[in-house]
């Protein structure tokens, strides 16, 4: 598997084939009752959670793990998941019967505490805390992420090309092109209202065009010639905020309208009067209140880092993590597209990337620490490369939730990251991004602040380097109790230690590792 090209016939496809394993193992076709997909994850719909095969398919190589949320998600890595979700959903639509093709192989032997165990632990405290944040603001939050979760492509891409136009005009590189690269990397910011007005929509059930036209009031040139509350509108202002609230009002209009309108003119009047109420409601409310509120944004992250520095970026770096488990994390994702509308970065989410760095200091240290636990050690090894990517869902809910201290060390080298990024913007630098979703090295190609990019990228790097340092010491000294390492350390049920190595038991047909790292049996979001 050498290459993610999807122009191959089905049968050097490997993203078909990773497509075609992963399908019986959820169920069947029959089992499958939706497919999307986010940054890093397919989120299926399930007819039967009982169906799916979670340890057979947490060993699939390419898999990087499962999260059980309000859909079934599998960790696929940035990237790697847009092109093996249409592959999966091409499988599903076109062979609806292919569910009995699945592969019923059993498992390795049980260990003392192996990999398989650490996940089911997992798998447990995932399912706790799913109950638990079953609560209507956390549901609402939820929604609120799937609105803006789409637009993330488009910020990447956009933000890099902004990066490049910066790198170009910086050093007078291809002046002809900078007005050509202006217009892309500004194009999808000046109409992102429109786009959250259509998801709005769609994500509460109203029609998504209605919703896109009443947010659409809000980038207008010619809202310049209105005025509310003694003052001139102008275009943009509310943002993102404004166009959410203006396209939720749509939607509430639109179902009152399909309630009272008689069918035979509903197709006329259901439309004129959502877009004229939602419409009216956006100018001469709205935007003015929204706009208020993002500047609001705009200044408390100022202040908070301009007066806290350090410590307040040791408090974010530090309880992310801690958030994302309450579901908590998601209320943060429209401050960030409000701050990269306003200032063209936010600087919040580089800090909060440091959380992730703590995550793999602590997995090395784990590493180190548990010399004799051949299973834990693979599942690490083998989900490393993605933790300095910034996907850190295998180490998460694979190996440091579920053994408890080393999740609370691992924050706290997150924390002293984060301090770090926090200290050199009350010295006077800025470290920003111009878009959300990717985090660790892959991060670095969006990085922008206001002095040059190496001032800010080593600014960065040195933050993540005391993530990786200060999350590796506390956790090997610190990480672990004496009966822990007894514990995790003891041979495997029915087998003497052995050196690190392949299993004793041959491996099944055609998988080439007998025990793939496993990843977690739960999840989180993404991490910003």
């Amino acid at each position: 598997m050498s290459t993610d090209s999807t122009r191959e016939g089905p049968e050097g496809n490997p993203n078909r084939k990773l497509a075609e394993a992963i399908l019986p193992l959820v169920g069947g076709a029959a089992n499958v009752t939706s497919v999307s997909h986010c940054m890093t994850r397919m989120r299926l719909g399930l007819a039967d959670r009982s169906l799916v095969q979670d340890e057979p398919l947490k060993a699939l190589p390419g898999v990087m793990g499962v999260v059980e949320d309000d859909t079934y998600q599998i960790v696929l890595g940035p990237g790697k998941v847009a092109r093996i979700t249409p592959e999966f959903e091409a499988l599903v639509q076109a062979a609806p019967e292919q569910a009995a093709a699945g592969d019923d192989s059993g498992s390795a032997g049980t260990a003392a505490k192996t990999a398989d165990d650490l996940a089911a632990e997992g798998a447990a405290i995932r399912a706790a805390r799913k109950e638990k944040n079953a609560t209507p603001v956390k549901l609402l939050l939820r929604r609120i992420a799937n609105i803006f979760v789409p637009l993330i492509p488009a910020l990447i891409g956009c933000g890099i090309v902004a990066g490049i136009n910066g790198l170009f005009t910086n050093a007078g590189w291809l002046p002809a092109l900078t007005p050509a690269l202006t217009a892309i990397a500004n194009g999808f910011m000046s109409l992102i209202a429109v786009f959250v007005g259509l998801n709005t929509a769609r994500e509460f059930g109203g029609t998504p065009v209605l919703g896109g036209a009443a947010a659409a009031v809000i980038v207008f040139p010619g809202v310049a010639d209105v005025s509310a509350f003694g003052q001139k509108l102008a275009p943009g202002q509310g943002g993102v905020l404004g166009a959410l609230l203006a396209a939720l009002l749509a939607v509430y209009v639109e179902k009152a309208c399909r309630r009272f309108v008689p069918s035979a003119v509903d197709v006329l009047v259901t439309p004129t009067v959502t877009v004229l109420v939602a419409g009216l409601v956006t100018l001469f409310g709205l935007m003015y209140v929204c706009g208020e509120i993002a500047t609001g944004i705009g200044h408390l992250a100022d202040w908070l880092l301009q007066h806290g520095g350090a410590a307040a970026g040791f408090v974010l770096g530090g309880l992310f993590l801690p958030l994302v488990m309450l579901g908590l994390h998601q209320a943060l994702i429209p401050i960030h597209t409000t701050l990269i509308e306003q200032s063209g970065y936010t600087v919040l989410l580089p800090i909060l990337a440091m959380a992730g760095a703590g995550q793999v200091g602590a997995a090395v240290a784990i590493y180190l620490r548990l010399r004799r636990n051949t299973s834990v050690r693979k599942t690490i090894r083998s989900a490393l490369p993605a933790g300095f990517l910034g996907v850190g869902e295998p180490l998460i809910y694979g190996v440091s939730l579920p053994l408890g201290r080393p999740f609370i060390t691992a924050c706290v080298g997150g924390a002293f990251g984060g301090g770090v990024v926090g200290l050199f913007y009350q010295l006077g630098t800025s470290v920003g991004s111009t878009a959300i979703g990717p985090s660790g090295w892959a991060l670095f190609p969006l990085l922008k602040g206001n002095h040059g990019l190496g001032a800010i990228a080593a600014i960065y790097a040195l933050g993540l380097a005391a993530g990786y340092l200060v999350g590796f010491v506390a956790t090997y000294f610190f990480g672990f109790s004496k009966q822990m390492l007894n514990e995790l350390n003891a041979p495997t049920e029915g087998a003497t230690p052995a050196p690190e190595g392949p299993s004793p038991e041959p491996p099944p047909s055609g998988s080439p590792d007998p025990s793939p790292a496993p990843a977690p049996a739960g999840g989180s979001g993404s991490l910003v």
